[in-house]
């Protein structure tokens, strides 16, 4: 199936057709997985900042991998925090309702890493989540990075550092843990490619190896603080 906006600007597609075989799971997932199976924390009925992040599936040396990216120490929000490249809506962007979080993932994803969105094939968008530190309704964009750019850390006041983490290591139950932060908050976590990926980001990448049935049975009583 694809679909196409247009609103003033480039043509935006989403379309699962031509992915590779072992990415076909996570976008069947995608067309059935309700908001409450992602997150117990769901938009509220009304405010809260409109953004969208993207998750990006490459094929790297070491397999298929995610891009992510560690944002900067300086930031006043999630400094220091590994996440999916992505942010705020900008009012070009267009409608929150229709176009304007594919636009907003691919706009951010260049802007913070340097990829060419013409070499992203976006396959599908998962429902509306929230990170209520912050405010922000994220809408998850997915895509299969068919022809792979050059990436970097484009603003150093913003990023950190730009890394491809392999979905081999995410599965990998060596690497997997549950994070516990001084607020009390539990949650999924991977010590990878010299990162610990926690929060909102872990805890999508938790549910999207599990509905794409790449899950590996992993020590959920194995803690790691933060900080």
């Amino acid at each position: 199936m694809t679909r196409s906006w247009e609103a003033g600007a480039p043509k935006v597609d989403v379309s699962a057709g031509g992915l590779p075989r072992w990415l076909e799971p996570v976008a069947a997932a995608a067309g059935t997985v309700r908001p409450e199976q992602l997150s117990r924390f769901l938009p509220p009925d009304g405010g809260g900042r409109q953004s969208a992040v993207l998750v990006l599936f490459g094929e790297g040396e070491q397999g298929p991998d995610l891009l992510l990216i560690e944002r900067s120490a300086a930031l006043r929000a999630h400094a220091g925090q590994p996440s999916f490249p992505g942010g705020a809506l900008d009012p070009e962007d267009g409608d929150p309702e229709g176009d304007g979080p594919l636009r907003a993932a691919l706009r951010e994803a260049e802007e913070e890493t340097g990829l060419d969105p013409a070499g992203v094939q976006l396959f599908g968008v998962l429902p509306r989540l929230y990170i209520s530190v912050s405010g922000f309704v994220v809408t998850p964009v997915l895509g299969w990075w068919r022809e792979p750019s050059p990436v970097r850390a484009v603003d150093p006041a913003e990023t950190a550092r730009v890394f491809r983490a392999p979905v081999t290591d995410l599965t990998d139950p060596a690497n997997r843990a549950t994070l516990v932060h001084p607020s009390g908050f539990r949650g999924p976590a991977f010590l990878v490619q010299n990162a610990l990926v926690w929060g909102f980001t872990a805890g999508l990448i938790d549910k999207l190896l599990h509905y794409a049935g790449w899950e590996r049975p992993w020590d959920r009583d194995r803690t790691v603080p933060l900080g």
